[in-house]
């Protein structure tokens, strides 16, 4: 079974915790392609799917995108293209689609992820904007949609979590280079106040489980119907 996962920073696993390679443990007979780029945007994502074919053995596809959309915004500098409207996302997003789903025998759209844990900030409120464009494409495509906020929400429904996003690219990157072991991303994590995210963004060891529970879910069906 050959699995793709195309995204951005997310989905390679850098900063933080990578719930690719927490899913390469329980899968160990499955092949994943890890297609994860940091700061991908779905302008940046469909011009990278431009220049570079993906391979048309895909057994399962998953897409997550559009977080770096909103995140993008509150960034000192922008490293990728971002769309000028809502409009211009569900186009841009259609295309994607359209590339993946000829490559593979199963697609699954997954939901942006949160901007900051305080999930009523104006951020946020766009990431689900966001979602609902994606759930309305991925029924009118016929493909599988997953809306990875709602077990976000689950989980900080009842938590008491800071407001802290990092905006700084470099403090970002500097996240990456000295905040490799879990321990020390989940110490950082809890003294920033947060509970999923390293930073407001990319994920803890709780926040990768999550995730990586929620992917199972939809690769054990995949198990299933093959079985």
């Amino acid at each position: 079974m050959k699995i793709g996962f195309i995204g951005d920073s997310l989905t390679e696993g850098r900063p933080g915790i990578s719930f690719f390679q927490i899913l390469k443990e329980r899968y160990p007979t499955a092949t994943f392609v890890n297609l994860g780029k940091p700061g991908e945007t779905v302008k940046s994502l469909h011009l990278r799917l431009t220049k570079t074919k993906l391979a048309t053995d895909y057994d399962l596809v998953f897409l997550w995108i559009g977080v770096n959309d909103v995140y993008s915004k509150l960034l000192s500098v922008q490293a990728q293209p971002v769309v000028n409207d809502h409009e211009e996302f569900k186009k841009v997003y259609e295309k994607i689609l359209d590339m993946i789903i000829s490559s593979s025998k199963k697609v699954i759209a997954i939901s942006p992820s949160i901007v900051g844990e305080n999930l009523q900030n104006s951020s946020n409120k766009e990431t689900k904007e966001l979602a609902a464009i994606i759930e309305s494409i991925s029924k009118m495509k016929g493909i599988d949609y997953v809306n990875l906020q709602t077990a976000f929400e689950e989980h900080l429904v009842n938590m008491n979590s800071s407001d802290y996003i990092s905006t700084n690219p470099l403090r970002v990157m500097l996240d990456v280079f000295f905040y490799k072991k879990p321990s020390k991303i989940d110490e950082l994590s809890k003294k920033r106040g947060l509970h999923l995210t390293l930073d407001g963004i990319h994920l803890n060891s709780t926040g990768a489980k999550i995730v990586a529970d929620v992917y199972a879910t939809s690769i054990d069906q995949l198990c299933l119907q093959k079985n």
